[in-house]
């Protein structure tokens, strides 16, 4: 845990942890296996009608499984496919519901590097077995008692996301002493409550959870202080793409018109050395991280 004192949290140097050096340092071994360079892109389906950004537009099976596959050859590492909505006041959707948007999709996915975006348990087994590679849980496997058992058993990648209430409450005056470091920690909790739940600390993937239970001001201090979050020793995921911080800091610009606002907060995670972007605008990202990477004079 990191200390802090008054609101700038000011960190006490005896009181950093002994093995930061090593955290900062150890291979990530897991973002190996994409054979890709850094940061990976993660492609977003939504196959809801009611996410934020793009509800509706691929709840027919044929449409989800067109949009990830152009999203794969354009250059995402990953899809991330999510059944359920956890843009802020929606509510919990059944398991059997969850379960029944997806069932068309399995064999038009087959071949695919998904990721399940779900906070359950069964939805969790039924798309490893379907083929889904990696969990996303916007709840870090505190949402359904029985996940983190089944993760450690299966032995997959798992995304722990921070968060703040559910999405049904997390932005009803959402507080923190300090965003950054009340985040760090609670990520850092997590991530040993997974380990000792039998989950391999190289299996780890770790989220600040941009608008989950955020103001604007706490979403800012977390992207100024992406580096901070390098001294969890697990590979960072920043998903910040179309996201309502985009509106507030440049005049209510609506979602279909975030693209620009996506980008710069894409290749400010690239620049503080996040592996992973979570995004809906794949061609796009990639292109500038294309560019991004030509230009950066330590990749050069």
């Amino acid at each position: 845990m990191l200390t802090r004192e008054g609101s700038k949290g000011i960190i006490d140097a005896a009181d950093v942890p002994t093995d930061w050096l090593e955290r900062l340092t150890r291979p990530r071994p897991l973002l190996a296996r994409f054979e890709q360079p850094l940061p990976l892109v993660m492609g977003i389906l939504n196959i809801t009608p009611d996410s934020f950004s793009d509800g509706g537009r691929h709840d027919a099976p044929d449409a989800a499984i067109a949009a990830a596959r152009s999203m794969h050859a354009a250059g995402a590492a990953m899809i991330d496919v999510g059944a359920e909505s956890t843009r802020p006041g929606a509510p919990s959707l059944p398991v059997a519901d969850e379960l029944a948007r997806l069932a068309p999709l399995w064999s038009g996915l087959k071949g695919l590097p998904i990721s399940i975006d779900t906070r359950k348990s069964p939805v969790m087994a039924v798309a490893l077995d379907e083929g889904a590679m990696i969990v996303n849980d916007v709840s870090a496997l505190g949402h359904d008692p029985a996940a983190m058992a089944l993760v450690a058993q299966r032995g997959c990648p798992v995304i722990l996301m921070h968060h703040q209430g559910t999405p049904e409450t997390m932005q009803i005056a959402p507080h923190y002493d300090n965003a950054l470091l009340d985040v760090f920690d609670w990520l850092e909790g997590r991530i040993a409550a997974a380990i000792a739940g039998g989950i391999a600390p190289d299996a780890i993937i770790a989220d600040p959870g941009i608008g989950f239970g955020k103001g604007l001001a706490h979403n800012l201090a977390l992207l100024k202080g992406l580096t901070l979050l390098h001294g969890l020793g697990v590979p960072i995921l920043l998903g910040a793409s179309r996201k309502s911080l985009i509106s507030k800091l440049t005049g209510e610009v609506p979602v279909e018109q975030r693209l620009p606002g996506s980008l710069a907060l894409a290749l400010a995670g690239a620049n503080a050395g996040v592996q992973i972007i979570r995004v809906h605008d794949v061609p796009e990202t990639v292109q500038a991280l294309t560019l991004w990477r030509a230009c950066h004079p330590a990749l050069a």
